[in-house]
């Protein structure tokens, strides 16, 4: 490992005239308004700081949705690993992934059911695509794991019904599958089943038991054997810890790690390999697989996204996924991997098959971006890749305490099929003007309402780290730092001042007295 040297400084040059183009969401021209910034250098706290209070990261641009002008306000949404559940969706996509690595089994239809989001590719200057690695696949089922949820439990106290009253209508799965990819309203699909010939009940044999039915009482007679005193009350014996009886194991559900790390057989089909490489400064590894990684990248632009072959160029892909102001750093408390830029390289049978690109903070992973070789769309390597990313938090959370958070880049709820990312829970939006969390369910019903809310509902609440002293803002100016009331000395134009103000507040008191702020 590296020895820690701390940078000293970030180093940032603003724009100062907002920054308009085409909106990738709603496809709307001049429409989407942001502020941006560039960044020489950045110290990982630094950037910390920074997403929380609405930026985010392209390459070494920093940019900034303005939320109350902007045709789809984009709200930094984070996710809380450590308390996190995988979904009905989430579960299908993993074991989906086990049994192709087991048994090299296809599922049919799944390309279909997970249609690729539009993204941002020409935002700023034709280079800089304002996307992030969850941004590039929506799973439909995604969308309607709790809806299918609530048909299931409908359906199944229906069936028991029908069943009770010797009817012959049965719901077919199939069906439901198919009514919820179709968009249609999610009422009930019977289908008429004739019973077989011959195959009636025996009314003979006694009536058959569920198989439910039969494993609790398995549980019940071994628990009572176990126990020598006899005594057993609610499927907890006397004297053991609940956790330790059968019935309490069976109902714990199963762990994020125990989906994505099950056993597989010794004859398995296929081997996938996850590993992590710092991308900035490149490390042996990251240099060594380079051309690999991009030629993934490049047939992914052009299969996934339609671009024309001489646009995804070795140049691009290096200024857009590569190149990183983050400053590597290897703090004694931090993960061992240290902070900073990398790409998670997913190899499948020793090729790669897909790249999400991270970054590593004090407190978070931040997701940016996911490429991936479109041969493997079936594979749903948007979800599983977020699914591992959310459980290689938690990895990295174990050895830093303090980070904790997976951040998910932006959540567009006027874009109806970009909310797929608040089926990652428990997550939170950040307020947009007083850069506060709030837990999403409490967002959602005003965001229903409009476009663009605040989600602090203390109308006395302020921005806390807004700037409170411009004077003591820090600036680079003819290779000298000095704070800003030197600097006024030398300005000329005074209307610079406002342009200052307006970084200031953007970036929050804390940054302002930390970074460098570069004046020609």
């Amino acid at each position: 490992m590296a020895s820690w040297s701390a940078p000293t400084f970030s180093l940032v040059e603003y724009f100062e005239s907002q920054t308009v183009f085409q909106c990738g969401y709603c496809k709307n021209v001049a429409c989407s308004v942001s502020n941006g910034m560039w960044a020489h250098s950045l110290t990982v706290q630094d950037y910390q700081d920074l997403i929380d209070r609405g930026w985010r990261r392209s390459g070494k641009y920093l940019y900034k949705p303005v939320m109350n002008k902007t045709c789809c306000p984009q709200y930094t949404i984070r996710c809380r690993p450590l308390q996190f559940q995988p979904s009905k969706s989430h579960k299908k996509v993993l074991k989906k992934m086990l049994k192709f690595l087991a048994k090299g089994e296809i599922s049919k239809g799944s390309c279909e059911d997970e249609p690729m989001d539009s993204t941002m590719e020409d935002a700023v200057a034709g280079d800089f695509a304002l996307v992030n690695k969850l941004d590039i696949k929506c799973d439909l089922k995604t969308l309607s794991s709790d809806l299918k949820g609530g048909i299931e439990s409908e359906e199944k106290k229906k069936e028991n019904s029908l069943k009770k009253e010797g009817s012959k209508e049965l719901i077919h799965p199939q069906a439901i599958e198919e009514k919820l990819g179709s968009g249609e309203p999610s009422h009930s699909i019977k289908v008429h089943i004739g019973p077989k010939p011959g195959k009636g009940a025996d009314l003979s044999k006694p009536p058959c038991r569920k198989a439910k039915e039969m494993r609790k009482e398995r549980k019940r007679l071994k628990l009572m054997q176990q126990n020598s005193a006899g005594a057993f009350e609610g499927f907890q014996a006397q004297g053991q810890p609940a956790s330790l009886l059968p019935k309490a194991k069976s109902n714990q559900p199963k762990s994020l790690e125990d989906l994505i790390f099950e056993s597989l057989p010794e004859n398995a089909s296929h081997k996938l390999e996850v590993r992590v490489v710092r991308s900035s400064p490149p490390s042996p590894q990251f240099t060594a697989t380079f051309q690999e990684s991009y030629q993934v990248y490049k047939r992914y632009q052009m299969v996934i996204h339609k671009d024309p072959p001489d646009k995804p160029t070795v140049s691009q892909f290096t200024r857009f996924l590569v190149d990183s102001p983050l400053e590597a750093e290897y703090p004694a408390n931090g993960p061992e991997c240290g902070y900073g830029s990398f790409h998670q390289q997913y190899w499948l049978d020793g090729k790669i098959i897909a790249v999400g690109v991270i970054d590593i903070l004090p407190y978070c992973v931040s997701s940016v971006y996911l490429y991936y070789d479109p041969d493997y769309s079936f594979l749903s390597l948007g979800v599983y890749s977020a699914l591992r990313e959310i459980a290689f938090t938690k990895q990295l959370h174990e050895r830093a305490s303090q980070l904790s958070y997976y951040y998910m880049g932006f959540y567009i709820h006027s874009c109806p099929k970009m909310r797929y990312k608040g089926q990652y829970r428990p997550s939170d939006l950040l307020c947009p003007e007083t850069y506060v969390w709030v837990p999403i369910e409490q967002c959602l019903p005003s965001l229903d309402n409009s476009k663009y809310c605040r989600f602090n509902q203390d109308p006395q609440a302020v921005d806390e780290g807004r700037s409170k002293d411009l004077n003591r803002l820090r600036v680079l100016h003819r290779r000298s730092t000095m704070p800003y009331a030197v600097y006024k000395n030398y300005q000329e134009d005074p209307s610079e001042e406002e342009g200052v103000l307006e970084y200031a507040n953007l970036v929050g008191q804390k940054c302002a007295e930390r970074m460098l702020l570069f004046r020609n």
